[in-house]
C-alpha cells in the first residue's frame, strides 16, 4: 500500500515544515523544474516529456495498425478502427454528412486521438498529468480548429466567406453598426478561446481532485495515522478511484467535444447561408 500510495503521488506530494498536510499549489503542479537541457531552447519538463510520450504512442499505434492491418481485424485493430470510425461517423457523418465528412476527416481525426490520448495521461501512473492541463497544447488544438474552418469556408466560398460570416443576410442595414463588431468577436476571437478554456478548465479540474484525493490519502495514512487516520484515507482512496474512472470518462468525453466543435464550425464554414 505505501509502495501504490508513493507512486501515485510522488510528482505532487508537498510535505509542510509542520508536518500537517498542504494541499498542491497551481505554480507547484503546472510549472515544473526543467529535468534535461535546462536553461536552452530544448529544456524539457515533466509536462513536455508527457506530451511527447502520448504522441510517440499514438504515432505508435497508428504506424503498427498501418502496417498490420488485416481483413479480420484482431483486438488490437479493432481498437484503433473504434476509435477512428468514431471520428468519421459520429463527428464527421452526424455534423457534415458522409460527403464533406470525408474531406475533413484527417483534420476531425488529429484532433480527437490527440486530445484522447494527452487527456488519458493525467490517469497514467507515473505519469498523472494530461498533456491539455497547461495552456499551451489546448492553445494548440484551437489554433489548428481554427484555422482548419476558416480555410474550409474560403476554399469552398471564396472571398464572400468573411462577408458572409461577419454580415448576416436579412439584418437591418443600421444594425450593422452593432452586428460586425459582434459577429467578428463570437466567430473570430471567442471561437478560439471557448475552447482552450473549455478543455483547460477540465483537465486541470480533474488533476486537482486525484491530486487531493491521493495526497489526502498519503497523509491519513502515513502521517495523521491511528484508526480515524485509516477510515478517512480508506474514503478519501475510494474517492481517487472513483475519480480515475470518472477522469478517463470526462477526458475521452473532451476529446469528444472539441472535435465536434470543430466539426460544427466547419459546418457553418462552408455553408453559404
Amino acid at each position: 500500500m505505501n509502495l501504490l500510495l508513493s507512486l501515485a503521488t510522488s510528482p505532487v506530494f508537498i510535505a509542510s515544515n509542520d508536518g500537517g498536510f498542504e494541499p498542491p499549489t497551481l505554480d507547484h503542479e503546472f510549472n515544473p523544474a526543467p529535468f534535461l537541457f535546462a536553461g536552452t531552447p530544448f529544456e524539457l519538463n515533466r509536462i513536455l516529456m508527457v506530451r511527447l510520450i502520448a504522441v510517440a504512442v499514438l504515432a505508435l499505434c497508428l504506424i503498427i495498425y498501418a502496417r498490420r492491418a488485416k481483413l479480420v481485424p484482431g483486438r488490437a485493430q479493432g481498437a484503433m478502427e473504434t476509435l477512428l470510425d468514431f471520428s468519421r461517423v459520429q463527428i464527421g457523418h452526424e455534423i457534415l454528412g458522409e460527403a464533406d465528412a470525408k474531406r475533413f476527416q484527417p483534420l476531425l481525426a488529429t484532433l480527437f486521438l490527440g486530445i484522447l490520448f494527452m487527456n488519458l495521461t493525467g490517469v497514467i501512473p507515473g505519469l498523472q498529468i494530461a498533456g491539455t492541463s497547461l495552456v499551451g497544447m489546448p492553445l494548440i488544438f484551437a489554433l489548428v480548429a481554427y484555422i482548419g474552418f476558416i480555410v474550409a469556408g474560403v476554399r469552398v466560398q471564396g472571398a464572400k466567406f468573411f462577408k458572409n460570416q461577419l454580415i448576416p443576410p436579412g439584418v437591418p442595414k443600421p444594425l450593422y453598426v452593432l452586428m460586425v463588431p459582434l459577429e467578428f468577436l463570437s466567430t473570430f476571437i471567442l471561437r478560439p478561446v471557448t475552447l482552450t478554456v473549455r478543455l483547460l478548465a477540465n483537465m486541470i479540474a480533474g488533476h486537482f481532485i486525484l491530486v487531493l484525493c491521493f495526497l489526502g490519502t498519503h497523509y491519513l495514512y502515513f502521517t495523521l495515522s491511528g484508526s480515524m487516520g485509516i477510515g478517512l484515507g480508506t474514503l478519501t482512496l475510494l474517492g481517487g478511484v472513483i475519480f480515475v474512472v470518472f477522469e478517463l470518462f470526462v477526458g475521452a468525453l473532451q476529446a469528444y467535444i472539441f472535435a465536434m466543435l470543430a466539426a460544427v464550425y466547419i459546418s457553418l464554414s462552408i455553408s453559404e447561408h
